[in-house]
């Protein structure tokens, strides 16, 4: 490998170590603000719902990706492309239900946990609950209402994490009277 290309490696992984201890210390911070687990759950879900409404137009620009015509090609599109360009990761896509309007994102590794323990006394903590908010705000800009859950935490003890996404509906465009 050239001296180059492992600077920009060193870089990355600096800059993800970085990412991982300032989200820590967010979470922390929280969790003293706040009495209670479910509002420290709904607060990080808030934050991550404010970041995916303003990263879309970063990642549509940055992607290049055009509209998505069902659930399921929106599935790969966040797994392969958007998970992979903000997270440098890419979830399994898994447990689609008959319908076709839910799926599981199966995290091996999920870089927001390294270097992290739950204490005993946030045992119903979803630490990394701004992912689901992320990913509700994001979607939602491009007109698809959804719900977006943990249903499996490595932090908890569960062997992978796994966030459950369920299709609601198409947001309809507000637009006033003969604007097109």
């Amino acid at each position: 490998m050239s001296r180059q290309a492992n600077r920009g490696t060193e870089s990355k992984k600096m800059s993800s170590e970085l990412f991982t201890l300032t989200y820590g210390a967010l979470v922390t911070q929280l969790c003293k603000d706040y009495e209670n687990d479910e509002d420290v759950n709904k607060q990080l879900d808030k934050m991550g719902y404010n970041i995916g409404v303003r990263l879309i137009e970063d990642f549509l620009a940055r992607s290049n990706v055009g509209r998505c015509h069902d659930f399921r090609e929106t599935a790969d599109v966040i797994a392969k492309v958007a998970f992979k360009m903000y997270l440098g990761i890419t979830p399994s896509i898994t447990n689609w239900s008959p319908a076709g309007d839910e799926f599981s994102l199966i995290l091996e590794n999920n870089p927001l946990v390294d270097f992290v323990e739950l204490p005993d006394n946030h045992s119903s903590l979803i630490y990394s609950n701004l992912l689901c908010g992320v990913l509700r705000g994001a979607l939602e800009m491009v007109q698809m209402a959804v719900d977006v859950k943990f249903v499996q935490d490595t932090l908890k003890g569960d062997g992978v994490t796994e966030i459950r996404m369920r299709f609601i509906k198409r947001i309809e465009d507000n637009l006033p009277a003969g604007e097109e």
